[in-house]
């Protein structure tokens, strides 16, 4: 993690401290090649709340300056933090900071000003004058990525107003609530969770499609086009990846402690088992954690149990233990987690032979009484994609119930 606001940047060294109790309400944006990339911001004290439509993310160890003029947001499950120093009047200037993977980091400029409220479309968006009407896109669209070939899903909501909120669905999971505005022909949404930091824009062609550009962070860039497609959909999750049970004998790896342990140590298992393929630098692995914990409290009494195979960002051991126990404490996961390797998926698929190949975080996999799998589900569909979320868990609880049953 990152200490240098204050010494690198000409600012101030923080420490923990206090705003003195009043609230900031905030919008920031991050300094993007395709222009600002808002989201709202409150803090109080020692705690921050990020805003992305109807999502709250709560941050706690929000560090001010002894002048109470700067402060550090830091997303310790991420490797990542935001820092911002008062620059005028409502006014604050500073940088987001993200471990992107080995020595590369990331370093993006960003603003804040100061607002009175949050959650109205101009919160978050500043309105594009002369821009009338609501140009049709509230629904449901089929996505082609300029970077993949796999199919995706956008689906959009529009207030009278103009708000606007959605998502993407792809094979590998979903975009995460993406929150904005619309004016006439145009749409722009964002999103930022201290992972994430994307931005969102689409113009309606005269033939009803969409044309439109997606910005992550200040690193990556693609066009993306859609067409209005009610039925559209994706591949059955459960249908993609397949499990290898002759390379899944024998795979060891260490514990958190250091200690080897085999995938299928009976010491590890419960009667039925969840192997959760993960990254913690992943909000949809966040995601399928929350998810998960909530599995076990519920079935846990029945003989379920989770186990997750963690893959990191960089082959630092000490590193990536660091991140895991962040992680599973932050969600309230108590499941052991055994340490793999290295994100990259190339790399990836050679640790971990038992699939065929590494293909999405989180990917997970369902075991029988006997240590057999049932199910391989690959990518992960959250609470942002409303419908296919619900029908993701309803066949999640479906399997897990029939294996239950089988162990009573």
């Amino acid at each position: 993690m990152f200490r240098v606001f204050g010494c690198v940047a000409a600012l101030v060294c923080l420490a923990a401290g206090s705003a003195g109790g009043d609230e900031v309400r905030l919008r920031v944006w991050l300094d993007t090649p395709g222009g600002d990339l808002p989201f709202e911001l409150s803090v109080v004290d020692d705690r921050a709340v990020i805003r992305n439509g109807v999502e709250r993310i709560e941050i706690d160890g929000v560090r001010w300056s002894d002048d109470s003029d700067g402060f550090v947001v830091p997303f310790e499950h991420y490797d990542s933090e935001l820092m911002l120093r008062r620059s005028g009047e409502g006014m604050y200037s500073g940088t987001f900071i993200k471990m992107r993977g080995g020595d590369n980091t990331a370093r993006v400029v960003a603003h804040a000003r100061q607002i009175g409220s949050l959650g109205s479309p101009e919160a978050r968006f500043d309105p594009i004058p002369e821009s009338a009407g609501e140009g049709g896109f509230a629904g449901r669209w089929r996505v082609a990525f300029e970077s993949s070939e796999d199919p995706a899903v956008g689906v959009f909501e529009v207030d009278d107003d103009g708000g606007a909120r959605g998502t993407f669905l792809t094979t590998t999971g979903d975009y995460r609530h993406l929150a904005g505005r619309v004016d006439g022909q145009m749409l722009r949404l964002s999103t930022f969770d201290g992972a994430h930091a994307f931005l969102f824009r689409a113009t309606m062609r005269d033939d009803g499609g969409l044309s439109g550009d997606f910005w992550s962070g200040n690193w990556w860039h693609e066009t993306w086009s859609a067409e209005r497609d009610d039925d559209a959909a994706l591949p059955d999750g459960f249908g993609v990846s397949v499990w290898n049970a002759d390379a899944a004998a024998g795979l060891r790896f260490p514990d958190t402690a250091g200690i080897e342990r085999a995938v299928d140590d009976p010491a590890l298992r419960g009667e039925v088992t969840i192997l959760d393929v993960f990254g913690t630098w992943c909000p949809n692995c966040a995601d399928a954690t929350d998810l998960l914990v909530e599995y076990e409290r519920v079935y846990g009494a029945r003989g379920l149990r989770v186990i997750g195979l963690a893959f990191e960002l960089t082959d630092d051991f000490e590193r990536s233990v660091r991140q895991v126990e962040r992680h599973q404490r932050r969600h309230g996961a108590a499941w052991p987690v055994l340490i793999v390797g290295a994100a990259d998926k190339k790399l990836a698929g050679r640790a971990f032979p038992a699939l065929d190949r590494v293909r999405s975080y989180p990917t997970l996999i369902f075991l029988d009484r006997e240590g057999r799998v049932r199910g391989v589900h690959t990518g992960f569909s959250g609470p942002a994609t409303g419908g296919a979320h619900r029908a993701m868990r309803d066949r999640f609880e479906s399997l897990i119930d029939e294996l239950l049953g089988e162990a009573d």
